[in-house]
């Protein structure tokens, strides 16, 4: 995990993340998902709820500190699964994906994050609002 300067607000955090991993907040409203997984090209439609989850998850990434790395998304999606998906679907779908394979190449990492999530709130079910992304990532 990373550790982030806590005066930064979450949209500033999101930016440098994004930024650090070549990504942008397009694909908040691309419709096709397209990403390597190890060496695997990995191309599959973005629906409605996987768009509705990506920039929270994004946000995940930011507070948790899980890189953008096949172990730190089996990191990611073992501690989203644990703390909570609520009715996104494709969230459960590719989160319970990525974590199973996580508990065959990286168990503890995953097992830790799964607990980690256990004890932790996250964002899905919050408004993707402006006052949101000006919050400061140490509250």
């Amino acid at each position: 995990m990373t550790s982030l300067d806590s005066g930064l607000n979450l949209r500033e955090a999101r930016d440098a993340y994004l930024a650090e991993n070549g990504f942008s907040t397009a694909a908040y409203t691309d419709h096709w998902v397209r990403f390597k997984f190890g060496p695997l090209p990995i191309i599959f439609p973005a629906t409605r709820t996987r768009r509705e989850a990506i920039p929270f998850h994004d946000l995940h990434h930011v507070l948790t500190g899980y890189k953008a790395t096949p172990v730190g998304e089996s990191e990611i999606g073992a501690w989203e699964v644990a703390s909570g998906l609520k009715r996104l679907w494709a969230g459960w779908v590719l989160d319970l994906n990525v974590m199973s394979l996580g508990m065959l190449y990286a168990p503890r990492r995953t097992y830790r994050a799964f607990i980690r999530g256990r004890h932790s709130r996250n964002l899905y079910g919050t408004e993707y609002t402006d006052r949101l992304l000006t919050t400061s990532v140490g509250d």
